[in-house]
């Protein structure tokens, strides 16, 4: 049965978005073509009739991942951004969480085209956040200047946390001190964190549905 034009862009979108969940999850050297095809329900051969190469389509699901992210961020305040991004749910939610914070490191070993797309993620964040709470009045260059340490504090921190074991107190204790940090910066000072105890079980709060 011959596939329609319309049924090709839904196939090439839905392999596009498992590449970006797969990308996410296990890195872009972690994840071969056969197997992301498998993923997507598809056969290996029929990833040359949409794709170029295995880069090309790092390009767009990097893209996609980030597009995602940004579309969550459009129109919240920098203070809620903090509280959902520098959270647990967040940093076990690897396949669907932020682009920037899976794959910042990888996307430097990558081609420019694929850097291209981080670079317009970044902007588009900055952009928003610096218009949006406190930082909506401020100075433009000042409010991209805060804007740009708090989305760079913000990824750092899950990038460190999850580089700990899942079951390790200082995963939490690194969210918990960088959120903190960051409430605090935009004004909006949250609880101090509690010391933590030997023996203290970590956070397990899951990614929403």
């Amino acid at each position: 049965m011959k596939v329609t034009k319309a049924q090709a862009q839904a196939n090439r979108a839905h392999v596009v978005e498992t590449a970006s969940q797969l990308f996410r999850e296990r890195g872009f050297d972690g994840v071969g073509v056969a197997d992301l095809m498998a993923a997507a329900g598809f056969t290996h051969g029929g990833f040359y009739k949409q794709f170029g190469s295995k880069t090309d389509l790092i390009a767009e699901a990097t893209a996609c991942g980030i597009g995602q992210t940004v579309a969550l961020a459009d129109g919240v305040d920098p203070v809620s951004f903090v509280q959902q991004y520098v959270s647990r749910a967040h940093r076990d939610g690897r396949a669907t969480g932020c682009t920037m914070a899976a794959l910042g490191g990888d996307a430097a070993r990558q081609p420019d085209h694929v850097r291209a797309a981080f670079v317009s993620g970044i902007e588009s964040l900055v952009a928003d956040l610096s218009q949006q709470g406190s930082l909506a009045g401020a100075d433009p260059a000042q409010a991209r200047a805060k804007s740009l340490d708090v989305l760079a504090h913000a990824v750092g921190a899950i990038v460190m946390s999850r580089a700990c074991p899942d079951d390790s107190p200082l995963a939490d204790e690194i969210l918990t001190a960088c959120r903190h940090a960051l409430l605090a910066e935009l004004g909006q000072p949250e609880a101090a964190p509690r010391p933590r105890r030997k023996g203290d079980a970590p956070s397990r709060a899951r990614p929403a549905k």
